[in-house]
């Protein structure tokens, strides 16, 4: 670990300090926590990660049909094979 110094305003250090004592965490230790959030949401994801990320978003959605009725509904639009 290395040790850095940053400037906090009054409130933020009133915040840390009492967020620190409910917690019954350190400072320091709310600070890195806070970093690691921090970065791990503004770190560049691939394709992959997208897509996992994605999964489910629309599952509790009431407006979209079901797989079965898109599926009726492209083969009835389909042109028949002959």
């Amino acid at each position: 670990m290395q040790r850095t110094q940053i400037y906090l305003s009054d409130s933020e250090k009133q915040g840390l300090q009492a967020l620190a004592m409910s917690s019954g965490l350190s400072q320091s230790a709310l600070i890195r926590e806070a970093i690691d959030s921090f970065l791990e949401r503004h770190q560049p994801v691939g394709r992959l990660a997208r897509l996992r990320q994605a999964r489910g978003l629309w599952a509790a959605s009431e407006d979209l049909p079901s797989w079965p009725d898109l599926r009726s509904e492209l083969n009835s639009e389909a042109p028949a094979v002959p």
